[in-house]
């Protein structure tokens, strides 16, 4: 065994003579514990809720979109259509078309709501169909046209979808046509649809969207086969960014072609930015606890002036002696690291598992704070206990070899 490290373990686990270090040494473990603890903790409370935000996003969204750098619409290409159905990695491809228009209920009631036609492979590429509260998803029987509403326009427009003889009134303002002074409802198509659904998945969706058929809105807008975007699902997810590349080979200049996180990358950075800020802010915990850990050393190299002598008239290097208080640092941080890591390992298991601690004034999404382990998390709060154990650790080392040196020259 490293006689260095062994003369560290026994300084760590022997109780010192004066009272004073042995309270500084556990303030010192505690501060770790409590940091580090307290670092992983908030970590894995923020993972779940980026976890619980992906889902909800990822419910809407599909794998990859792809839209025009110019305008709003598109005329897709047939041939390069089929090219992209047939590329092994990809499960289904949908167009879609989407617009606002007014929507209007029983006269009284009005909203301004994003209008979002699909053809029949939608739910192939999006799982909108598996977060309804009420209904069933049909978009189409027959000459009939349906719409599924998010659940923010429904309450707006107080639909009732079993009422199944009471339309919602849609107006579209005609492409190209200004508005009368004399009759400004000549400005706007006019076309009915009916309420079959209802869906609930996040307030930026359920408070902006209609779904309706593809059919609807063309007629609406007066297109034939222009599309705003293609939606692509695949059978692996992992296989994004290699299909992406693909896809712009295929599409060629003009499009974006886009993942799901870039399709809401602004979500995702602010996210992973306030992420980040925790974690400074946190690591300032532990910056004050290791102030602990250099009062508690420097206290205890006063303390074993004696057994640095000793050391010395045995032969023991101004090297040795740093490596020994430095290791002490090191060992007296880890520890608070390794229990503090484990008491936050029971802590996110206990909360995943039994739900103890509850979120204030709930929605009906989730009742308890969301929690995700991640090992990169323990990775980077383990680099950090260690980066600040060494620096804080260096100062009273070289303190303790240094006074190896004065006592030698002596």
């Amino acid at each position: 065994m490293n006689l260095a490290f062994h003369i560290a373990k026994r300084y760590l686990i022997s109780k010192k003579s004066t009272n004073a270090i042995n309270v500084i040494s556990f303030v010192s473990v505690m501060g770790m514990i409590v940091g580090t603890m307290a670092l992983i903790l908030v970590l894995s409370v923020f993972n779940g809720f980026e976890d619980l935000v992906t889902s909800l996003y990822n419910t809407f969204n599909p794998h990859i979109k792809i839209t025009a750098e110019e305008g709003k619409v598109f005329t897709p290409d047939s041939s390069k259509v089929l090219q992209l159905e047939a590329l092994p990695q990809v499960l289904a491809v949908s167009k879609v078309l989407e617009e606002n228009a007014l929507l209007q209920y029983r006269e009284e009631n009005n909203f301004i709501a994003r209008l979002k036609g699909v053809d029949n492979n939608f739910t192939q590429v999006s799982q909108v169909d598996t977060a309804l509260i009420d209904g069933s998803f049909l978009l189409e029987d027959g000459a009939i046209d349906y719409a599924v509403l998010g659940l923010g326009v429904q309450n707006i427009l107080r639909v009732n979808i079993h009422n199944e003889f009471t339309p919602i009134r849609v107006y579209m303002p005609k492409r190209d046509v200004k508005v009368s002074r004399m009759r400004p409802e000549s400005a706007f198509k006019q076309e009915m649809i009916y309420p079959s659904a209802v869906f609930a998945i996040q307030q930026d969706f359920d408070a902006r969207y209609a779904i309706v058929p593809i059919r609807f809105m063309r007629a609406l807008l007066n297109y034939d086969k222009e599309v705003s975007a293609i939606e692509i699902a695949l059978k692996n997810e992992e296989d994004a960014d290699y299909v992406k590349k693909q896809i712009k080979t295929i599409m060629g200049e003009g499009f974006y072609v886009k993942d799901r996180y870039e399709q809401d990358e602004t979500l995702y950075k602010i996210m992973t930015a306030e992420k980040w800020v925790v974690y400074l802010i946190l690591s300032f915990i532990l910056i004050v606890a290791s102030f602990n850990i250099i009062g508690s050393l420097s206290m205890l190299v006063i303390e074993k002036k004696h057994d640095i002598g000793i050391l010395k008239a045995m032969g023991a290097t101004k090297n040795f002696v740093r490596r020994v208080f430095f290791m002490e640092g090191v060992m007296l941080s880890l520890s608070g690291a390794i229990i503090g890591g484990v008491l936050a390992t029971a802590i996110c298991l206990i909360q995943q598992h039994f739900e103890v601690i509850k979120l204030q004034g709930a929605s009906f999404l989730i009742d308890a704070y969301p929690v995700s382990m991640r090992m990169g998390d323990f990775v980077l709060v383990f680099v950090t206990v260690m980066v600040i154990s060494v620096l804080a650790s260096i100062v009273p080392a070289q303190r303790a070899a240094e006074t190896s040196q004065l006592m030698k020259e002596e």
